[in-house]
């Protein structure tokens, strides 16, 4: 297949790394990075295949003033909501690119793992099932690769297993044991299925990698931005200072701005996720809100 990455971060650069093994593959950025297979927009857009890993907030500026329709299927290998209207993902991909050539990834995966060729399950999601295998047959031989239909269920995953991971990282950075770790992720899961089922989604998505999978991985290691950011509430850090020192996006951060929008418009129940929006966007206290939770 003739790849291109679209975004170098390091979640990008992980992908250029597992699908060059087999593939014809390239990475392109907004900024010029010094990376083996790097190239410019204009070329990598001229690919038919294209992995997307550019940041959710980023998205529909980018696909606005840089992306040019050619036919190409999309693989969106980011997380997240749109802050400014609630719009998922494949939403916004579909602002500019029919249904049937855009393709979801999903499932636990940190990229420096990837990077080292760690054993990875991954799941590709679309409504359109032979899009779902070419590309998940376009993985390395590291990576085990899934195929379902369930876009928005692997959407939600993807997205609220952030917030879950800086709860749980609030929980560690406060010293609160394994017990309540433990409940705080297993509640997390109820609530981010609970949410996804007001859109449609399949429960039995959330037992699977881009649910239970994703969120137990991201909501126990200091390889999650998000965790990290968790611990840094904790700390008494304020919230900037946090990112400076991550100097990576954190995606739950604006997601969890979201789903406090989508939570009041829709009138949704979902504590932990407001837990952290109060946190996050008030200043609350980490230990006030653990206590709130347990109320």
């Amino acid at each position: 297949m003739r790849m291109a990455i679209i975004g170098a971060g390091k979640w990008g650069q992980a992908l250029y790394h597992a699908f060059s093994q087999h593939n014809e593959a390239v990475i392109t950025s907004r900024r010029p990075k010094n990376l083996a297979g790097f190239t410019d927009v204009k070329t990598a857009l001229a690919h038919e295949y294209l992995v997307m890993a550019i940041p959710a907030q980023a998205v529909d500026g980018w696909m606005r003033t840089q992306f040019v329709d050619k036919g190409q299927k999309l693989l969106v290998a980011a997380k997240g909501i749109e802050i400014s209207t609630g719009a998922f993902l494949n939403e916004v991909y579909g602002r500019y690119v029919p249904e049937d050539r855009l393709a979801f990834l999903s499932g636990p995966s940190f990229a420096a793992e990837v990077m080292r060729s760690l054993p990875t399950a991954l799941t590709v999601s679309s409504h359109n099932e032979a899009l779902a295998y070419r590309f998940a047959g376009a993985f390395p031989d590291f990576i085990k690769g899934y195929v379902d239909d369930d876009v928005i269920g692997a959407e939600v995953g993807g997205a609220y297993k952030n917030v879950i991971a800086i709860a749980a990282g609030v929980c560690d950075g406060l010293q609160l044991g394994n017990n309540a770790r433990a409940a705080l992720i297993s509640r997390g899961l109820v609530e981010m299925s609970r949410f996804a089922a007001a859109f449609g989604a399949k429960m039995e998505t959330f037992l699977s990698l881009g649910g239970a999978g994703d969120l137990f991985l991201t909501a126990s290691s200091t390889l999650s931005r998000n965790y990290r950011v968790g611990k840094g509430l904790a700390e008494g850090k304020p919230l900037e200072t946090i990112l400076e020192e991550i100097g990576e996006v954190a995606e739950g951060v604006p997601t969890t701005e979201a789903l406090h929008r989508i939570a009041e418009e829709k009138t949704l129940y979902l504590p932990i996720a407001e837990e952290v929006y109060a946190m996050l966007y008030t200043a609350k206290s980490p230990m006030q809100s653990v206590k709130d939770l347990l109320r």
